[in-house]
């Protein structure tokens, strides 16, 4: 596909949209907004695929280096591929700023950030060696298949998992207060019992972590009591962990429902212009067309 392609899609594009949401309004800056921004052209899709690619490339190469037989024996490919990945994302990110209308506002954006935060380990690494490995953040970066495979359902999925957790956050803080009231009032009692019987619950802070390892049914063993009142203690602890992991479920679960019963019945699309209204609306406020039933 020719640079008059890619003119001919541009040009196919509705100007009133483009000037929106910090596109520039033409010239170069434009062309280059549309293939980095925009997944709708040819060259935009080709554009997020390979930095999808270069993406997955990148975090696999950091997992890989991680082994010491790859790192000794691939050392120099590895590292001419960090730099060469690490400079590709450095250009590509002076030009989202370069094309944007507002580049602070990309730049403080979620994906602004992240695509940041992508780029500086491995310039980090020439100082401090070893914060390379943190760009795994770019895995991060593989939330814009959504975008670009136009995936509506994985994006409706997740604003209802968003709405649910925002609904049940006063809930779960207040189950958090519960839970670490048990834990600092359990953790005393057993350093009281258990603290004169073995270093172990030297402190109430020692116990109060034997207390939450055993709520959690996570069990390290590292902190055992030995005494008959203590292990009476610890029993409870257990059953009581068992009964307070399925509270948070429960609860998210529910505003899940809830949330999904929104998503799936508060609303409805116009026949005529496919824009969401409520579902008990005769008429849509969008365009005004007799919703039918």
């Amino acid at each position: 596909m020719s640079s008059d392609d890619l003119n001919n899609d541009i040009k196919s594009e509705d100007l009133s949209t483009l000037d929106l949401e910090g596109r520039p309004e033409g010239g170069i800056r434009r062309k280059i907004y549309i293939i980095i921004f925009e997944a709708e052209t040819y060259w935009g899709r080709i554009f997020d695929m390979v930095l999808l690619w270069a993406i997955v490339i990148s975090v696999v190469q950091v997992i890989l280096e991680s082994e010491s037989f790859i790192s000794e024996n691939f050392r120099h490919t590895l590292f001419y591929t960090e730099w060469i990945l690490t400079i590709f994302f450095t250009i590509e990110y002076v030009l989202r700023l370069f094309v944007s209308r507002k580049p602070i506002r990309y730049a403080k954006s979620f994906f602004g950030v992240v695509d940041l935060l992508s780029i500086l380990p491995t310039y980090l690494s020439l100082l401090i060696p070893g914060t390379h490995y943190l760009m795994v953040i770019r895995a991060l970066r593989l939330l814009r298949i959504f975008r670009i495979l136009k995936l509506a359902r994985f994006t409706s999925a997740a604003r209802v998992l968003i709405t649910a957790m925002s609904a049940s956050r006063y809930k779960i803080f207040v189950f958090l207060g519960v839970v670490l009231s048990c834990v600092l009032i359990l953790g005393t009692c057993m350093y009281i019992v258990e603290g004169g019987e073995q270093e172990g619950f030297a402190s109430i802070p020692r116990s109060m972590y034997w207390a939450i390892v055993t709520m959690t049914t996570v069990g390290y063993g590292d902190i055992v009591p030995l005494t008959t009142l203590g292990k009476f203690i610890a029993s409870l602890m257990m059953l009581l962990g068992y009964a307070i992991i399925a509270v948070p479920t429960g609860i998210v679960t529910n505003e899940l429902v809830s949330a999904e019963r929104q998503e799936n019945e508060l609303d409805k699309p116009c026949l005529a212009c496919h824009r969401h209204i409520l579902l008990e609306a005769s008429y849509c406020h969008h365009c005004g067309n007799k919703v039918a039933f």
